[in-house]
């Protein structure tokens, strides 16, 4: 899983409170099919926000509760949803787009 397409990290803007700890960062995997049920791709691809809180405590280490999603500054939510959508594309898609 160290392979860089089927991993992402995402360095939270604001820490998520979990008891005493604080989570400043949170690793996405690559989400097989069966962790997209429930949800529509194209919801997914639209970064809807209930396909997102769905999907991402699926894929996430470590695995966010539902309070916690709710609970996320909208710019965390933003970029972990354009890693998940990243995820989804083809390999010749992602070879095509700029990189930073």
């Amino acid at each position: 899983m160290s392979d860089k397409t089927n991993e992402k990290t995402v360095v939270l803007d604001t820490p998520i409170l979990r008891g005493k700890s604080e989570i400043k960062e949170v690793v996405l995997r690559k989400p097989q099919s069966g962790a997209l049920r429930g949800t529509r791709l194209q919801a997914i691809m639209d970064m809807d926000v209930s396909a997102m809180m769905t999907i991402i405590p699926r894929i996430s280490s470590p695995t966010l509760t539902p309070q916690e999603m709710a609970e996320l500054d909208p710019a965390d939510l933003t970029a972990m949803s354009v890693e998940v959508v990243t995820f989804l594309l083809k390999k010749s898609v992602l070879a095509d787009l700029p990189t930073a």
